[in-house]
């Protein structure tokens, strides 16, 4: 049998674009790969998608041309993205906080917040540099002030999927798991 006759795993949650939203640290990309993998998509990641359409680094657009203007071209990106066929996409931190951008993926979209322990995240994110947003600043001060400013906007995804220190394909399945009750719970009321 040739790969082209093995049916895709997962058709059903196959349809539409699956977007993880959540903060810095949680595995949005890293678990995006995953699951694209395992629902036979393609994967793509907002960030470095504005990067390529920047010509520059995020770290270089913040210092060039501040936030405002990022989430501008982080906005239109997604935008672009939304009207490709169904992917994964992993979005930054900041993109579902954003209005505009969270109506359009709400609507074009199902949104997935991927949500974990703040000192968890905290550690993660200590061990990298790069993150505009860290610079100068002590990691769990950061996570916590975007914790209040940002979970209400999260709180709007789809669904909300917990995730912990644990491997991956925990989060990948947890995330199946919630789609698949998703589109139960759907089709049961008949929407």
């Amino acid at each position: 049998m040739t790969a082209d006759l093995v049916p895709p795993r997962y058709p059903d949650l196959r349809d539409r674009t699956i977007v993880l939203v959540g903060l810095m640290g949680v595995g949005k990309s890293s678990v995006g790969r995953r699951l694209a993998n395992t629902l036979d998509l393609p994967f793509r990641d907002a960030d470095n998608e504005v990067e390529r359409a920047a010509g520059r680094s995020i770290p270089e657009i913040f210092a060039e041309m501040g936030e405002e203007a990022f989430r501008d071209g982080e906005r239109r990106v997604i935008a672009r993205l939304l009207d490709e066929p169904p992917h994964v996409l992993a979005t930054g931190g900041g993109a579902f906080v954003n209005a505009e951008t969270r109506a359009l993926i709400k609507d074009k979209a199902i949104a997935v917040w991927l949500k974990a322990d703040l000192e968890l995240l905290a550690r993660r994110v200590g061990r990298k540099d790069g993150r505009p947003l860290l610079k100068n600043r002590d990691p769990m001060d950061v996570l916590r002030e975007q914790a209040v400013t940002r979970y209400p906007a999260y709180g709007e995804a789809h669904l909300t999927v917990e995730t912990g220190d644990t491997p991956h394909m925990v989060a990948v399945e947890a995330v199946i798991a919630a789609l698949q009750g998703r589109l139960a719970a759907a089709s049961a009321t008949g929407e």
